[in-house]
């Protein structure tokens, strides 16, 4: 599976990250309410931020996100354990700008990703955070099917509660 090809709709183009993204992708992080619902709600701040990007970076699969109007950097998401032989993977690690909540922007992803996805596995699974009540009404919007209560280790970080949501191929809106 490509962890990092070029997504683009006419809401949002996804990038690969590289490195020389840590400050844009800072300038949209740096804001402490994206993250009051997050399991790791200091993610804010510099130093526990680029612990995140180390291991975006290391993921191999991580994307920094731009509005495809205006061209902004507008969050960022990422691929990771993917699975080739349960064809499985994961997507997570989503945020996004506040003036894009609500908004087109993370539906835009997250289709993009999965259609994309959908490509190599059966099933494209989500670990969001037990309080992070926003993302689980999301994920649960596009089909997402809560399937347990797990604690998840965040990259560099102490393990959290999270939920995990599956979404099926045979299931999904946009499958061939």
């Amino acid at each position: 599976m490509n962890l990092q090809p070029v997504l683009k709709n006419d809401t949002v183009t996804l990038l690969p990250l590289k490195v020389d993204d840590f400050e844009k992708l800072y300038a949209v992080a740096c804001d402490p309410l994206i993250w009051e619902q997050h399991p790791n709600p200091d993610r804010y701040q510099r130093d526990v931020f680029d612990i995140f990007f180390k291991g975006a970076m290391e993921s191999k699969g991580a994307f920094i996100i731009f509005d495809s109007e205006t061209k902004l950097p507008i969050g960022s998401s990422r691929y990771y354990d993917y699975d080739q032989e349960k064809k499985q993977v994961l997507i997570g690690y989503t945020f996004f700008v506040r003036d894009h909540w609500g908004g087109k922007s993370n539906i835009a992803t997250k289709e993009l990703m999965i259609t994309h996805a959908f490509k190599y596995v059966e099933n494209v699974y989500f670990h969001i955070g037990a309080t992070n009540f926003r993302s689980q009404i999301s994920i649960q919007r596009i089909g997402g099917e809560k399937t347990r209560e797990i604690e998840v280790e965040y990259y560099g970080e102490q393990k959290k509660m999270n939920f995990e949501f599956v979404i099926r191929k045979e299931k999904w809106k946009a499958a061939p």
